[in-house]
């Protein structure tokens, strides 16, 4: 079956809102020994590819696939004996008894093929984050992934870390008492999640490089021509691609957060964006985004909102700071009942209590959370496989964290308006268009 009629068809079997605990996947039989080496294939092989396949090379590198020949030269070189192809199908069928796991590493709108073709093959993966570019196609890899029950993994590295362990703990440990507001965002690569300015620029027409398949690169979205501007970074400012700021931050700041409190899904959301018409920068990231999401009490928490801050809208200072510090750019402050947590991005880096007098007393928390051995995020999906566990960051827990960005994203479209969001159902109560951007729109097969 051709890629694009594969996703498709996999479109029909989409399903309510579902966390299963880690614990409760299993992965297959036959999983590797402790001495083999896991056979890997990689689809994507620069940019983050690069870093996970790096974070891989311990093991077996049998087969690379990239669309774009000169970006992923450099890993060609590195890993000489692997197998390289130009498109994933061909990769998966003609390497399928020499594959155990697959690393895809390809912008967001392209994740769910692969993804779902190697989980159809009986493969473990490691997806970058977002793990999708819609709420539909998280759903569906994360239904591919249970049912098959392989072992998977997000990107969010900082999920592996000391840090966020330690402010999970110091949460539990009642640090700050009940968390009842978290004023989180990211102040990096503006000009990048923001491509307004270059709107003009389209009206330019391009070569496509011979080094490139373009059709590939485009994947299962809607035809558009080649435009140098897309490639190899800036993609993630167009909503055809990424998920703008948001869709980049969310899995590496709100994870604390996410993990520390159980928080699930939002009941409400709502954008407020700076110089951004919906209708006439559809196709763009706003300069400046505030996004709060509003979190249900359960038994653990009271109701909680978190907002969001990124572009031209940085996070407020908190008035426990003082005069001489500044608030931090990415990352996150969290406010309790009797206290205030300030930590930076890729879980929770220099987390800290605010006042920094508060930190003179500090006594580290009992830990409660097993380390992982030099936060090595890919080597815990590794050892996952070998030991025939859930990842930290499986798709049930990376996919539920990925899919609040996305809803930011909806609510950047319709911006101003409180949506109502039913996430076991998954469409919002309140706006039939908004629940439209619920499922992606694919171009014939």
């Amino acid at each position: 079956m051709k890629r694009r009629s594969f996703i498709q068809k996999s479109a029909a079997a989409t399903f309510g809102f579902q966390v299963v605990a880690s614990h409760v996947v299993r992965a297959q039989d036959g999983k590797p020994s402790p001495n083999s080496k896991i056979r890997i294939g990689a689809v994507g092989c620069a940019g983050r590819g690069a870093a996970n396949l790096n974070g891989t090379k311990d093991e077996a590198i049998v087969a690379l696939c990239d669309v774009d020949e000169r970006h992923a030269a450099g890993s060609r070189k590195k890993y000489s004996d692997a197998k390289y192809f130009g498109d994933y199908e061909t990769m998966l069928e003609t390497m399928d008894d020499k594959l155990d796991a697959v690393l895809v590493s390809t912008p967001d709108h392209t994740h769910v093929g692969p993804v779902l073709a190697a989980i159809d093959r009986g493969k473990h993966v490691y997806c970058e984050k977002p793990l999708a570019h819609s709420i539909d196609e998280i759903r569906r890899m994360r239904k591919a992934a249970l049912k098959k029950g392989v072992i998977t993994q997000v990107g969010n590295q900082g999920h592996s870390s000391n840090h966020i362990r330690l402010f999970c703990e110091m949460v539990w440990d009642g640090m700050i008492g009940e968390v009842t507001e978290v004023h989180a965002g990211c102040d990096a690569f503006k000009n990048v999640y923001c491509q307004i300015s270059k709107a003009a620029e389209f009206q330019e027409k391009h070569k496509v490089p011979e080094t490139l398949d373009w059709d590939g690169w485009l994947g299962q979205t809607l035809e558009r021509p080649y435009h140098p501007n897309y490639l190899p970074f800036d993609w993630r400012g167009y909503a055809a691609f990424g998920g703008g700021c948001i869709g980049d931050w969310v899995c590496h700041v709100l994870d604390p957060t996410f993990w520390a409190l159980d928080l699930g899904m939002p009941t409400a959301v709502t954008a407020e964006t700076k110089g951004y018409d919906p209708m006439i920068h559809a196709e763009f990231y706003p300069a400046g985004v505030k996004i709060t999401y509003e979190f249900a009490a359960t038994e653990k928490n009271g109701p909680i909102k978190i907002i969001w801050h990124d572009g031209e809208h940085g996070i407020p200072k908190p008035k426990e700071l003082g005069d001489d510090r500044k608030v931090v750019g990415t990352g996150a402050v969290v406010r309790g009942t009797e206290g205030v947590i300030m930590h930076g991005s890729h879980g929770a880096g220099g987390c800290r209590l605010i006042p920094e007098s508060r930190m003179k007393d500090f006594k580290k928390p009992e830990e409660k959370i097993a380390r992982v051995p030099g936060g090595h995020h890919q080597k815990d999906w590794l050892n996952a496989i070998r030991e025939g566990k859930q990842a930290g960051s499986s798709f049930e827990y990376g996919g539920a964290l990925s899919e609040i960005g996305l809803l930011g994203m909806i609510a950047i479209r319709r911006s101003g308006k409180r949506l109502e969001w039913d996430a076991q159902n998954m469409r919002f109560t309140n706006d039939a268009f908004a629940t439209s951007l619920v499922k992606s729109t694919y171009r014939e097969s």
